[in-house]
Parts: structure tokens; C-alpha cells; sequence
């Protein structure tokens, strides 16, 4: 069996959108013949966790540790979060502006930097047929970039998300800006072979001037199958659902003023509308919605296992679906997108039209209203409302294409990539 050593941050216990890609390449990779490695943070090196995601991680695979984690998200949660997945954007947000000036391409950089010396001893003991780094953060790409220069260990890129310091935020300055384009270049042209969780992401890629890949592979983060459930009964509350990651996003600022208003036209709804928001969020939030009197209905769960969100995602009536606002997350298709179409639930996006994750949701028959659209969220909340006051809970509707999403069925599309760019090195 051959062995494909994973570099990547986020990996149980630690939660939230980004382990579940890697996650699913150790679960499933063994059954095509692979056996995995994983270079990682600590047990307690982010201010979310999730201890149940440890019984998904195989037997067999191989876990190294690095602790120590990104100093800013460390003082973070020691200092601004809690267990529950609650921190103060006011304090974040300046945080990680004055980051961005000092530390490139991002704040796990020293982490990266000690990472990459366990990731060289790892291969030197011999066994690794392949190291594949993932983002974000982008510094597992640079530090995978030096290992792959030293070892001649065959490297694959895989971008869960653009990179961040050019695509979501803003350099503070030219040089910034042009530093950030020579690391992305380098990950880029260095590495083998370089997946993207998005095709959008994967076009805009191939069609690079300067940098362009050495190849592309399009591989969609995809879904694991829920196990059986019992059959979910009609309640007498119209559940809304969003699960997901709520820090510093500005679309839930819609859904509070959107909520307020169909609650000033039908205080009726109060008794019977159930807004539920599972994930971690910034503090802010849960004071705006409680200044616009939606204690009661509007409802901050905080971080969940991520079974209790795949339960509440097949309990909802509606569930929401949206990205961070601004032109780079246009490449962005949230992991959550394929468990919410694989629940068979109505799904309404709030997503500009174009975007590929808004395509998706289009095919599955949901709905798409533009972001910052109170009006339109209003609308739609109240026509989806009367509908379940009328008729009760809509029926399930699964797509029949979504079953080449599974993650199972995409691991072999990656093993069968691996096993192109391993043979292609030993030629």
C-alpha cells in the first residue's frame, strides 16, 4: 500500500469547515489502496472544536501533532472565546487587520515553520510516496513548498479555498500585494498537481498568464451520506436552519432585518417561526437580533457536533445558505452546500447569480435571492411561511446527480490522481 502524507492545520478535534475535506481523505483513501499520514495543530490550537469528529479518524492513520498553533487565534480563544464557539468580532477584526501587515501570507506561519521540520523527519524516515498540503492557511503550502524542494517527494496543493491574502482580504500595500502573488506563484508552479474545491476556482487557474499550474484538478469538497434516520415529523414550529461557521458574516445581518420585518407585518409568526443559527458567531450578532426583539424566535445555538447540525439540516423546513460578502469569494462554494442538498430540504441561497455555489443550488431546484436583499429575504420567508401554514412540511427531494458527490466516490478520483503523479515522479 502507498502512503500519502497530509500537511494540514485543521484536523479533529479541531471543527468547522475546514476539516472536513482532509478529514475525508483519511477516512476513505486507505479503501483505494493509500494509506495516510496526517501533520496537523494540536488538540487545542483553534477556538472551535469538536471531539466527536475523533471517532471518524481511521485506526490506522497516522497522526503527528504540532502544538503551539497560530499565536492570534491562541489568544483568541484564551482570551475572547469560549466553549461554545462565541468570540467579539470588534476584537478580531483589528486583530487580524494588523496580522496582515506582519505576518505573510498569514498568522500560521510559525506554526508552519515548526510543522514543515516534523513533515521533512516524517518523509526521511521513508515510506511517503507523496505529500499533499492543504489550504488555508496558505503557509502549508509554503513550508509543503520547501519540503518538496529538499525530499524530491512528489507535492500536491490542495486548495480548499483561493488564496486568502490576494482573494477575501485586502494587501495593505503594493508590496504586500506583490509578495502575495510570488508565494501563491511559486505553490503554484512548484507544486505537481494543484486541486481547487471549486471549478470556478480551478478556470480561473488554467487560464493564468504567468504561474498557470502544471495541471488542475477540479475535486468538490462533496458529502458523506447521512447514516439512517427516522422518519422527521411535521412540528408546529416552521424551522429555518443555518449551519456553518456565523463569524463575520454580513448576511446575517439580512436575516435580522429581514426576520424583524415579517414579524412588524405578522406578529402571529412569532408564535410559530423557529430561526436556528448552529455554529460558532461573534457576540455582536446576538446582541443586534436581541435589540430587534427577536429573542424567542431567532436563536443562537453556538457550535454543535457536526451530527447534531446534519440532524438539524434534515429537520428544517428551510435551510439558508450563504458565503462572505465581495468579488473574491465568487471562487468560494461552502463545504455545507452538498450536505445541505443530500438532506433533501427546501434551500433558499443568498448568493450573487453568477456564483457556481448558486448554480448548484439552482440545479437541485432551491432558490437564489441576491445578498443584502432584506426585502427579498422578507418576501420569501413570509410565501414559504403561509405555504407550511397551508400545506405542512414540504417533502424530501434529493438530487439524482448528487450521488457522484459522496466523498467516498471522490477519494478515488484523488487516489487515482495520486497514482498519476507518484508514477510520474519515479519516470
Amino acid at each position: 500500500m502507498r502512503r500519502v502524507l497530509l500537511f494540514t492545520y485543521f484536523y479533529p478535534p479541531l471543527a468547522g469547515g475546514g476539516v472536513h475535506r482532509v478529514l475525508s481523505f483519511s477516512r476513505h483513501l486507505p479503501a483505494h489502496d493509500w494509506a495516510c499520514t496526517v501533520v496537523c495543530a494540536g488538540e487545542d490550537d483553534y477556538w472551535v472544536r469538536d471531539d466527536s469528529l475523533m471517532a471518524e479518524v481511521p485506526r490506522d492513520t497516522e497522526v503527528l501533532r504540532v502544538k503551539g498553533g497560530s499565536g492570534l487565534s491562541a489568544w483568541l480563544r484564551l482570551r475572547r472565546g469560549d466553549a461554545q464557539g462565541r468570540r467579539s468580532g470588534r476584537t478580531f477584526t483589528p486583530l487580524r487587520a494588523a496580522v496582515d501587515w506582519f505576518m505573510l501570507p498569514d498568522s500560521y506561519i510559525g506554526w508552519a515553520k515548526r510543522a514543515r521540520a516534523t513533515v521533512a523527519s516524517r518523509i526521511a524516515r521513508g515510506g511517503i510516496d507523496v505529500l499533499l498540503s492543504s489550504s488555508p492557511p496558505d503557509s502549508v503550502h509554503v513550508a509543503a513548498a520547501d519540503v518538496a524542494r529538499e525530499t524530491a517527494v512528489p507535492w500536491v496543493a490542495d486548495f480548499r479555498d483561493p488564496w486568502v491574502g490576494l482573494q477575501f482580504r485586502t494587501p495593505p500595500t503594493p508590496w504586500h500585494a506583490a509578495t502575495h502573488r510570488a508565494m501563491e506563484t511559486r505553490v503554484l508552479a512548484g507544486a505537481s498537481l494543484v486541486l481547487t474545491a471549486s471549478r470556478t476556482h480551478a478556470d480561473a487557474l488554467a487560464a493564468r498568464a504567468n504561474g498557470r499550474p502544471r495541471a488542475v484538478l477540479h475535486l468538490p469538497n462533496g458529502f458523506e451520506p447521512a447514516p439512517p434516520a427516522a422518519r422527521t415529523e411535521a412540528t408546529d414550529r416552521f424551522r429555518v436552519v443555518f449551519t456553518g461557521s456565523l463569524s463575520l458574516m454580513d448576511e446575517l445581518g439580512t436575516l435580522i432585518d429581514a426576520v424583524a420585518a415579517l414579524l412588524e407585518r405578522d406578529p402571529g409568526a412569532r408564535a410559530v417561526l423557529d430561526v436556528e443559527l448552529l455554529g460558532p458567531y461573534d457576540r455582536e450578532w446576538e446582541a443586534r437580533a436581541r435589540a430587534r426583539g427577536l429573542d424567542g424566535v431567532l436563536r443562537f445555538a453556538g457550535a454543535r457536533a457536526h451530527a447534531e447540525a446534519r440532524r438539524a439540516q434534515r429537520s428544517a423546513d428551510l435551510l439558508l445558505l450563504w458565503r462572505p460578502r465581495g468579488e473574491g469569494y465568487r471562487t468560494m462554494v461552502p463545504g455545507k452546500t452538498y450536505e445541505y442538498l443530500a438532506s433533501g430540504r427546501p434551500v433558499l441561497a443568498l448568493l450573487p447569480e453568477a456564483d457556481e455555489a448558486a448554480g448548484l443550488v439552482r440545479r437541485a431546484g432551491g432558490a437564489v435571492i441576491a445578498p443584502r436583499a432584506v426585502d427579498a429575504l422578507e418576501q420569501e420567508l413570509t410565501r414559504r411561511l403561509a405555504r407550511w401554514r397551508a400545506g405542512g412540511r414540504a417533502p424530501d427531494a434529493v438530487p439524482d446527480w448528487l450521488g457522484a458527490h459522496t466523498r467516498e466516490h471522490l477519494a478515488g478520483q484523488l487516489a487515482r490522481a495520486l497514482a498519476s503523479v507518484a508514477k510520474g515522479a519515479r519516470a
